[in-house]
């Protein structure tokens, strides 16, 4: 709905205190699933939005190299999707949200098919790059361990019609190590709270 592919049954979505009436071009939105076009090779997957809006060759070309660099990408430009991991594929589809140039990322559960080691390498880069574009991220995710080692603030919903049942600032200073943060006395507090509203909605599902 923020990103304007899809209405609200009731209410209204606002951007910059602007109603989203149709696409919202001010974001990029990252699918759980990677979205690659299989007859592009990687280079021309990540520079698709500057193809769209009209650049040159020549530009698109250097500045998604740059990017493809910013991901760990370098040497697979002239790459398939179909050669790549499951984690490559993700930093292509990072970089090709980068390129867009876009004020604001949208990130619908992009890691959920990762094993756990893989994930751990993307919430590394996540972070990376959200320090280093300053970008607003909003990302859904099932993944409270993810939410907690990702997020600036949760927002818990409640089981359909979903409404919000908790807002939780995460006090844990950033840059974060991805990997030790979890073992953290704030970390366990702030992921029980959490737990203990999202336990009421399993219990509500059980009865």
């Amino acid at each position: 709905m923020i990103a304007g592919l899809y209405l609200p049954t009731s209410g209204t979505v606002y951007y910059n205190d602007q109603p989203v009436a149709d696409v919202n071009t001010s974001v990029a939105y990252m699918t759980q699933k990677d979205n690659l076009l299989p007859w592009r090779k990687v280079l021309d997957n990540v520079a698709l939005p500057l193809e769209i809006v009209g650049v040159s060759e020549s530009e698109r070309t250097l500045r998604a190299k740059e990017v493809l660099a910013s991901v760990g990408l370098s040497g697979f430009e002239d790459r398939y999707s179909s050669e790549l991991s499951g984690g490559m594929r993700k930093r292509a589809c990072l970089a090709r949200m980068l390129l867009q140039g876009a004020e604001c990322f949208l990130l619908d559960e992009p890691f959920a098919a990762l094993d756990a080691q893989l994930k751990l390498t993307m919430h590394d880069l996540l972070l990376r790059i959200a320090a280093d574009s300053k970008k607003t991220i909003v990302f859904v995710t099932h993944d409270l361990v993810e939410a907690v080692t990702l997020a600036d603030r949760v927002i818990v919903c409640t089981q359909r019609p979903a409404t919000i049942a908790l807002e939780q600032v995460i006090p844990l200073a950033r840059p974060r190590d991805v990997i030790n943060v979890r073992f953290e006395q704030r970390f366990k507090e702030v992921y029980e709270l959490i737990w203990a509203r999202l336990r009421q909605e399993y219990q509500e599902d059980l009865i």
